[in-house]
């Protein structure tokens, strides 16, 4: 349950600074955009386990012709559609989502290795 929570707050953490710095995502400032960071991560953790596998099955031959690349594609659609239903979360386009999405990942990648326990 710790690592769950954990977990919670770093996807939120990630989020927010995601959307604090990607031009064309926006975020309130303070406690309420924190809020609405995790909340947003909660729906982008929802969409990513329901909704992002149908989309890379039914792309799967734009994908296998792009060699790849159209998955940056299901990536910025996928936080294009977190931020639809987040509430105080805006993004300006598919770009600055597809932006988000890779600086999101990279950034939740970073802190979950810094700084979650090592399990043994």
């Amino acid at each position: 349950m710790l690592t769950l929570i954990l977990s919670l707050i770093l996807n939120g953490i990630a989020l927010y600074v995601t959307c604090s710095f990607v031009p064309g995502l926006h975020i309130p400032s303070g406690t309420t955009g924190f809020i609405d960071a995790v909340i947003g991560a909660v729906i982008l953790a929802i969409v990513n386990a329901i909704i992002r596998p149908i989309l890379l099955i039914l792309t799967l031959p734009i994908n296998i012709l792009t060699l790849g690349l159209f998955t940056f594609v299901i990536l910025g659609l996928t936080f294009w559609l977190m931020t639809a239903f987040a509430p105080g979360i805006r993004s300006d386009g598919l770009l600055p989502s597809i932006i988000g999405a890779l600086v999101f990942g990279f950034l939740n990648w970073m802190l979950h290795v810094i700084l979650q326990p090592k399990s043994s």
